[in-house]
């Protein structure tokens, strides 16, 4: 009757009243079947541990973690060297995992990997990282379940502290290492530098303003000793002249001064020349060229009070021409001059050689500096590449004592492994669920099929809808009647017998 015309509800409650014994039969048939199987496979035991990630308990402004890889990639490199066959196998053979039938020990190990389960806990808002994670294991016994989700809980315990240690350890061999290099390369920078400056003493870019500041001050000496110079060379032609003039006229003959100069005239003079070095002293330093020459003169004088001190005027012999006192001190003036004059010329010697090294430092001080900044600037860039390697050395050597008094990040279980009181497969109550839902789905589809198969007429839209005539009278069912012929109990099941109708055509 289905899809000989369009069925109302009411010819579908029609059909649901006479199929409905076949769809209840279908419906818990399938649901013994789906109970049946739910019993006949063996259970499945997981057992769940909690482990949260402890951050280091040390405030990373103080000490800075060597280990700053993201968490995530870290987990999952901990557990492809976890569930590496070298610690697999053991476990399997421990707990007897999987035994029986024909599979390897590859194929057990591939089994246990695949009942292990690591689920990370998603990081909230306001969290900077993930804050744990769970540990699954699934195994047909329960005790075996908790036993063995407990062993990889502690071997993820155990990867992550060594994991972090010989990463710390590592990273502070390989700065230690980075460090002594660095000290060597340094230290021959060091040598370099000081082998410079001592090549260059006085002619390093640093010590060019204090040589023109002594440039200056050699200037102004050398200028200062030139007049001196200058005013002695003067004094001694005038002497000379005066000693020139003394010697040509005839000597004197007063008794007073035969005997040589008087003692009263060389005091005399030796009071002016003491007088006259303490103004020069006021006024210049000792080594001033006028102050050396008074100093020269004074000894002098003395020297001669004391020659004549020492020999009295009748004691010395008579010369054929004695000089007159003016003239012996014209030429002891001229004398001492003279040797002013000599010491005066060694100083502005001295000078102007100090000048012309100075000159010479200034000149070079371009080429030497061009060559001092290559050299200062790779021992610059020495030093600090060591300053740096060596705070990260000792941020790192922290680190690394951090880690192994496991003051750092850490895996803590929250939550033991726990025993399962009942498999999580198969569930009978989802088993039977769906063995109702697969019967009643079939037990409909054939409903359907069979109704679709019969042609009977139930009703006036089956007469429409076969003969396309008006319906005039309806007789009613008798059920005293006797059937034409008894129908198998294999055909009542699936198909029942329509009401009989009488349609009279108008």
């Amino acid at each position: 009757m289905l899809g000989h015309r369009e069925l109302t509800i009411g010819d579908y409650a029609e059909i649901l009243k006479r199929r409905i014994w076949l769809i209840l039969a279908s419906a818990l048939l399938f649901l013994g079947i789906g109970l049946g199987i739910s019993y006949l496979i063996p259970p499945h035991y997981v057992s769940q541990t909690l482990v949260l990630i402890e951050q280091q308990k040390v405030p990373e402004d103080y000490v800075k973690p060597v280990v700053n890889e993201d968490l995530n990639a870290r987990l999952a490199s901990m557990r492809e060297q976890i569930l590496s066959r070298s610690r697999i196998e053991p476990i399997v053979d421990r707990f007897n995992l999987y035994p029986g039938g024909k599979d390897t020990m590859d194929d057990r190990i591939d089994q246990t990997r695949k009942a292990i389960g690591i689920k990370p806990i998603p990081a909230g808002p306001s969290s900077h990282g993930m804050p744990g994670f769970y540990i699954t294991f699934q195994a047909r016994d329960a005790r075996t379940a908790q036993q063995v989700c407990g062993e990889i809980t502690s071997l993820f315990v155990s990867a992550n502290l060594s994991a972090r240690q010989e990463s710390a350890e590592g990273t502070t061999d390989f700065l230690k290492q980075q460090l002594d290099d660095a000290k060597r390369n340094l230290d021959e920078q060091d040598a370099k530098l000081a082998g410079f400056e001592q090549k260059y003493l006085g002619k390093l870019p640093d010590q060019e303003p204090s040589n023109m500041n002594a440039l200056q001050a050699m200037t102004t000496q050398l200028d200062a000793s030139t007049q001196a110079l200058s005013r002695m060379q003067q004094e001694e032609t005038f002497l000379q002249a005066m000693v020139a003039q003394q010697e040509q006229e005839p000597p004197s003959a007063s008794p007073a001064t035969a005997g040589g100069v008087s003692p009263d005239s060389l005091s005399t003079q030796l009071k002016n020349a003491v007088s006259q070095e303490k103004d020069l002293e006021a006024l210049y330093t000792p080594d001033y060229p006028d102050v050396v020459a008074i100093k020269r003169r004074i000894a002098s004088l003395r020297a001669e009070i004391a020659r004549d001190a020492a020999e009295p005027a009748k004691g010395k012999p008579s010369t054929a021409r004695a000089e007159s006192p003016q003239l012996q001190q014209l030429k002891a003036q001229l004398r001492g001059e003279r040797d002013s004059i000599v010491s005066a010329k060694q100083e502005q010697a001295r000078i102007e050689q100090q000048v012309r090294n100075y000159e010479a430092r200034i000149d070079a001080s371009p080429l030497v500096e061009e060559e001092y900044k290559k050299i200062t600037r790779d021992h610059e860039t020495a030093l600090q590449f060591y300053n740096t390697l060596l705070t990260k050395m000792n941020e790192s050597s922290m680190a690394t004592a951090l880690e192994q008094r496991q003051q750092g990040e850490q895996f803590r279980v929250m939550d033991a492994p726990n025993l399962p009181d009942s498999p999580t497969f198969p569930n009978h109550q989802v088993f039977a669920g769906g063995g109702l839902a697969a019967g009643l789905f079939l037990g409909l589809l054939l409903t359907a099929l069979l109704e679709y198969r019969d042609t009977s007429v139930h009703n006036e839209s089956d007469i429409w809808a076969f003969t396309k005539l008006p319906t005039l009278a309806v007789v009613s069912y008798i059920n005293d009647l006797a059937p034409p012929r008894a129908a198998s109990k294999r055909r009542r099941l699936f198909s029942r017998p329509a009401k009989s109708m009488e349609s009279v055509r108008g």
